[in-house]
């Protein structure tokens, strides 16, 4: 199961706040089931199979397009650890514990 970062950046707006264009993005994630998710403060973070990871992100990526962005800038970092399970409360659980 992969671990992945996203951050989808609408340039081009016309105003410097990016909240209603992860709002929606987020709506695309509400809408399935089968990748898990959470946000943060300067991205989101998506746990599922890759595949159906990379679908997400790019109907996300398409959402400030489709709101009137001239541009976006997709960031992903990608932890795909195949020697053993890994999930997002794992990996938290995992520094917590050396703190």
């Amino acid at each position: 199961m992969a671990i992945v970062e996203v951050a989808i950046i609408p340039m081009g707006t016309g105003n410097t706040s990016v909240s209603k264009y992860v709002a929606d993005c987020h709506k695309i994630l509400e809408e399935q089931k089968s990748v898990k998710s959470l946000l943060t403060p300067m991205g989101s973070i998506l746990e599922g199979d890759l595949d159906l990871i990379f679908q997400e992100i790019r109907k996300m990526h398409e959402v400030p397009f489709a709101s009137g962005a001239m541009r976006v800038s997709t960031t992903i970092r990608i932890d795909d650890r195949r020697d053993k399970d890994a999930s997002i409360e794992q990996k938290i659980k995992s520094v917590e514990e050396k703190m």
